[in-house]
């Protein structure tokens, strides 16, 4: 529980910082990296899930046997975040490539988190 309130506040400060750092993703303000960072939960609790599953099946789950299940995720969290910048005006990626850095700068954020805790 703790570390998912941990994210939910650390989240909103990476996309803002990644607004700041990286060519192709803009966030308008602080409110526009909460709620995006809220879709973002949402949207990879509700159907994160079935993208996961998708990709492992379209790979054969050769990432799943190498020990490497977490690029199904980070792609799937990628389309995720392609979809909620599809709804949100205040939130921009431009294109795919610039949402599976931002999809990967996430995992390792949240890894870090999950080590913490």
């Amino acid at each position: 529980m703790l570390e998912t309130l941990v994210q939910l506040i650390v989240t909103p400060m990476v996309l803002l910082m990644a607004s700041k750092v990286m060519k192709g993703v803009y966030v308008k303000d602080l409110k526009a990296a909460v709620f995006t960072s809220l879709a973002i939960f949402v949207v990879g609790f509700l159907a994160g899930w079935l993208l996961t599953i998708v990709f492992n099946i379209a790979t054969m789950g050769l990432f799943w046997i190498v020990g490497l299940g977490v690029v199904t995720r980070v792609l799937a969290n990628a389309v995720i975040i392609e979809v909620i910048d599809q709804y949100r005006d205040d939130f921009d990626t431009d294109g795919f490539l610039p949402s599976l850095w931002l999809a990967i700068l996430l995992a390792i954020t949240w890894g870090v988190i999950d080590y913490v805790f």
